[in-house]
């Protein structure tokens, strides 16, 4: 986010509905973002290659999050502009998703990022 020219309002915010992962903005907007982090466990058999080959299993991130997920996420945001919001003038608010996938070593493997997810 920051090398798309935005800068950290708040990270883990938390509001009586839950928790931000991450509030960021710029002149124009304030973007509500919620991260998915999945880690590689499992390999799996490799089908149609070599005997004995794997290749990772990996479970989209972004893929587990639901229409519920999303309306908790409006409510949390809605509370945090009432209470926390800079005000700087009107600006755009926006909703991103992250899906981030690292390995055992936590580095980064994919990093997803959906800009107005919904």
């Amino acid at each position: 986010m920051r090398a798309l020219g935005f800068t950290e309002i708040a990270r883990n915010h938390r509001t009586r509905h839950g928790e931000i992962d991450l509030i960021m903005g710029d002149r124009c907007r304030i973007v509500i973002v919620e991260v998915k982090t999945r880690r590689m466990r499992r390999t799996c058999s490799s089908p149609g290659g070599p005997a004995g080959t794997t290749t990772p299993m990996l479970i989209m991130p972004l893929q587990g999050l639901n229409r519920e997920q999303r309306v908790r996420l409006r409510r949390m945001a809605a509370t945090w502009l009432q209470e926390s919001a800079p005000r700087r003038g009107d600006r755009e608010i926006r909703f991103d998703a992250i899906g981030v996938i690292v390995d055992r070593q936590d580095r980064l493997l994919r990093l997803d990022h959906v800009e107005g997810a919904w």
